[in-house]
């Protein structure tokens, strides 16, 4: 009778133990808003993709370049995508190679956004019904891969490109792949 009056406790403890180790984890810097993605380390999940602009098909020799490329997914129904748009367009200036894949979203919409807001990415694919983002693990937009010049995964955003998140995250990984791409 007694042991049952303890589980309660017992499972009280166990939760409080996995509070502190979380807690002992985000003070030691862990990113709680990072996601895990199960394709860092594999190759882009590949399907024939269609360009928003002359519907040209692409496979696999898009992420095959040679050089570290962007994957930045977005999309116009997105406020936070409207907001990252424009550290994209000054990414491109500065030579960071982007593949856009507009996700879930109508091409008309999406044209008219690049014309009136610039376009950053070399190539800008879509992805209307979501298909290819699920083949990623998209959860939502802005999300972005970070994928070597052999078309490997190497990083998942979620969240916007941002100065902080360049510089801090993205920029390190990004100028490492370029330097092993020489």
């Amino acid at each position: 009778m007694k042991k049952k009056l303890l589980i309660p406790l017992v499972l009280f403890l166990a939760v409080v133990v996995a509070f502190l180790v979380q807690l002992n984890r985000n003070a030691q810097g862990e990113d709680i808003k990072a996601l895990e993605s199960a394709l860092v380390g594999k190759p882009v999940p590949m399907k024939s993709l269609t360009e928003l602009f002359e519907n040209k098909v692409y496979g696999d020799e898009l992420f095959r370049q040679g050089k570290p490329v962007l994957l930045n997914v977005w999309a116009t129904w997105c406020p936070t995508c409207y907001a990252e748009h424009q550290y994209l367009n000054k990414l491109a200036q500065q030579g960071v190679n982007i593949i856009g894949l507009n996700y879930k979203d109508e091409s008309t919409k999406a044209i008219k956004w690049l014309k009136d807001l610039g376009n950053p990415y070399q190539v800008v694919l879509k992805d209307e019904k979501g298909s290819f983002g699920l083949d990623l693990g998209v959860y939502g937009a802005p999300e972005t891969f970070i994928v070597d010049g052999k078309g490997v995964i190497h990083y998942r955003l979620a969240g916007d490109v941002n100065d902080k998140v360049w510089l801090g995250t993205l920029k390190p990984i990004y100028d490492k792949l370029a330097e092993q791409a020489q």
